[in-house]
């Protein structure tokens, strides 16, 4: 499963990783994040212990959504060293993120 990112959380658990980081930004009411999400959990479980894979759900947490200009959802950002290298907005087949991922590994 993918780690719940919250704004509180946030600094630490992404921009401060050594590893690449997977965020996705979604919402509960949301019909394309849905789709989204479990390939998001499959990703964690694979990549588990190589990179940190998580969720920030932007009804609740906004800061980090609006500093990164998240305006669609759900959008998959990925860092690295706290750093956005990537950018996925709308639904996208899982080796979009795997292949963003193993890039950076």
């Amino acid at each position: 499963m993918a780690l719940a990112i919250t704004d509180a959380s946030f600094e630490e658990v992404v921009l401060k990783s050594d590893k690449p980081v997977v965020v996705d930004f979604w919402a509960a009411w949301c019909g394309p994040c849905r789709m989204v999400g479990p390939v998001i959990d499959e990703i964690a479980s694979e990549y588990e212990g190589k990179a940190v894979v998580g969720k920030v759900d932007v009804d609740a947490n906004q800061e980090f959504a609006a500093k990164y200009g998240v305006r669609n959802i759900p959008t998959v950002l990925v860092f690295q060293n706290g750093e956005v290298v990537g950018r996925q907005v709308g639904v996208a087949p899982k080796k979009t993120y795997t292949d963003a991922i193993d890039a950076l590994l």
